[in-house]
């Protein structure tokens, strides 16, 4: 951050700028030079308000659309090298967490920072599983949705509505209020994930079962019919597992962004959740991997795929599940999932899309064009694959989503509280319409009769996952 001396000595007239750590502009308007200092290889989009022509002016802004090369926040979170293929929580790999870890393991290190000590686990581990289920009237709630309701907006109104029922939350300074917003955070979500696929099947809720691990109550949750005790696979439990380690947290996407922004306003948690389980809820975020299965089913057999990868190449198909906003390199949660795919498919019904998946991506590997664009497997391409093997429907995929997610939100949210450089949302813009018009009474207004409609979108270029 540069200090008030060092943005007092900014402004150099007449001759280069000489500090090593600085980025030296000239303003060819009016011929003066500007050092900028560089700190974490940034310059602070604030320095560059003191580029103006006049000093009545407001000064000279960046315009960066969708926050593509803009840095909003400092977080030791999650380290992504998109080059590399490297992904680490807290400077653990994803690799070694999915190894040997739990998933409430990790969600302990993303919130608190350090793997948990033994006893430091059974404690976080007992109140977790002590605080699954939700209050009866939330039952209710969700009893009130049509019976076709789409499972991803139950959820959304369902954390949100859990903001009612603790409104001791708003207390965000008060430290046992931000922890036991985060054990109900992630202990409820899968409760009412489950709720929400019930619900959309017609059948009756299933309350939790404490006796089960995280994983092993969701499935029980979710597909428990009359048996006593529903005893998960401990293979596709596993699995899921793995799957919610992966999911956990992914640096500063759409979706943890929205939690942020929103979260800035020094509203509770469970809101500011809310406000990441909506954008979780959009296409582009949360339902690359149906798109996927989609692409799959297209291809319907292996025979097929040397014709689709030419319509491809041709812009007549799209290659989902390749590619990534941040991974110009294999995406490493695509590695690891593979590597738990057989197991799956040991305790599932055969799936032949498993084999078009896997020839698909052999023969993209082999061919220069998609490599040479950096087109690899991402997070996407099996994980709707592995949902599907799981008798997941595809409307329930951001849903699963969502509940590992709730932990990474719930680090951020914390860490973007005790930011002291923070301060409530409020992005710039570049103002583009008109100015200064007259008003007309109404009768004096032409137009025509029909109402005009907001103006033709004009075709978007296609978007990579986040």
């Amino acid at each position: 951050m540069a200090t008030e001396q060092e943005t007092a000595n900014a402004v150099v007239n007449g001759g280069a700028a000489t500090g090593s750590e600085s980025l030296t502009v000239t303003d060819n308007r009016t011929g003066q030079v500007y050092e900028l200092p560089i700190s974490d290889g940034t310059v602070r989009a604030m320095d560059l308000r003191q580029i103006k022509v006049s000093e009545d002016e407001f000064g000279l802004m960046a315009y960066d659309p969708a926050f593509t090369n803009t840095a909003a926040c400092r977080s030791a979170v999650t380290y992504i090298d998109g080059e590399a293929g490297i992904l680490e929580h807290r400077g653990y790999s994803i690799e070694e967490l999915c190894e040997r870890s739990s998933f409430l393991e990790v969600a302990y290190l993303l919130i608190f920072g350090e793997l948990p000590t033994g006893p430091q686990l059974d404690r976080w581990t007992f109140d977790i599983v002590h605080h699954t289920f939700v209050h009866e009237d939330l039952k209710q709630f969700f009893e009130g949705f049509r019976y076709d309701a789409h499972p991803m907006g139950m959820l959304l109104a369902g954390v949100g509505a859990l903001s009612t029922f603790y409104p001791d939350a708003k207390q965000i300074e008060d430290p046992e209020e931000r922890y036991m917003a985060a054990v109900r955070l992630i202990a409820k979500v899968p409760t009412l994930a489950a709720f929400s696929y019930r619900h959309n099947r017609g059948l009756p809720y299933v309350y939790p079962d404490n006796d089960l691990d995280f994983a092993g109550n969701f499935l029980s949750m979710m597909f428990k019919k009359t048996e006593a005790k529903y005893e998960p696979d401990p293979r596709l439990a596993r699995a899921l597992e793995v799957l919610f380690i992966l999911h956990a947290d992914h640096e500063q996407n759409c979706s943890t962004s929205a939690v942020r922004g929103v979260g800035s306003s020094d509203v509770d948690p469970y809101s500011a959740v809310a406000a990441g389980v909506a954008a979780l809820y959009g296409p582009l975020h949360g339902g690359a991997n149906e798109a996927v299965l989609r692409m799959l089913r297209r291809i319907e057999s292996v025979d097929n795929i040397p014709a689709f990868l030419e319509k491809v190449k041709e812009r007549e198909e799209k290659l989902m599940g390749f590619g990534h906003r941040v991974y110009k390199n294999y995406d490493p949660r695509a590695r690891i999932i593979q590597q738990h795919m057989d197991e799956v498919f040991e305790a599932t019904e055969y799936n032949a899309l498993v084999e078009i998946a896997r020839e698909l991506e052999k023969r993209a590997l082999d061919d220069e064009y998609f490599t040479s664009r950096k087109l690899y497997p991402n997070v996407d391409f099996y994980s709707g694959i592995i949902y599907e093997a799981l008798e997941i429907p595809t409307e329930m995929f951001t849903v699963i989503f969502a509940i590992p997610r709730t932990a990474g939100w719930v680090a951020q949210w914390m860490e973007m509280n005790d930011d002291p450089e923070q301060k409530i949302a409020r992005p710039r813009q570049i103002y583009t319409g008109d100015r200064g018009r007259d008003y007309v009474p109404v009768a004096d207004r032409k137009g025509p009769e029909k109402i005009v409609g907001p103006p033709a979108r004009r075709p978007k270029r296609p978007r990579r996952g986040a």
